[in-house]
């Protein structure tokens, strides 16, 4: 049978000396990495008393983002839970009714809006599909939590309080 591509090598098949049957040199090998390791800075960092550094680009919880009058920004447009690789953002659409001027940014809204944190990548992707800038990853990351429905974030738990509104604990 001919090979596909060029790229097949024959491989060699010569006996193994008395050091490469015992695997000496690479024992030897293996333990100069571990002495070497030995006298370097530890990298275990001990949680509650210190904070480990993140990286100025961690992606962590997501944050439906409200405007300077405490509107909600997000339009219910899906782009988001189109551009979301995991399909883990959820939405449902409704029209703003009349009176509501003062929730809603726009005249359609999201009436539901979920994310499962068991599903999301936090690749980012939703962030930047957003066009009105109403959802955008912070440096918080996911708490722990004992049931899978403690994952699944529902907009009540994404919004940031509007002005001079307490959050709930």
């Amino acid at each position: 049978m001919q090979a596909l591509t060029s790229r097949a090598k024959q491989v060699d098949r010569k006996p193994m000396t008395f050091i490469e049957k015992i695997y000496l040199w690479n024992i030897i090998k293996g333990m100069w990495i571990t002495f070497k390791h030995i006298w370097k800075r530890k990298e275990t960092v001990r949680y509650p008393e210190q904070k480990r550094p993140f990286s100025p680009v961690f992606r962590g919880l997501h944050i439906l983002n409200r405007d300077a009058e405490g509107r909600e920004n997000c339009t219910a447009c899906g782009l988001c839970a189109v551009a979301c690789p995991a399909e883990a953002i959820t939405m449902e659409a409704a029209e703003r009714k009349p009176g509501e001027e003062h929730l809603y940014r726009e005249e359609k809204y999201a009436a539901r809006y979920e994310i499962n944190m068991l599903r999301c990548i936090f690749c980012g992707f939703c962030e930047e599909a957003c066009p009105k800038d109403a959802i955008y990853l912070t440096e918080t990351f996911a708490p722990a939590n004992y049931k899978r429905e403690g994952f699944i974030y529902g907009k009540p738990d994404l919004l940031i309080p509007a002005p001079g509104e307490k959050k709930k604990a």
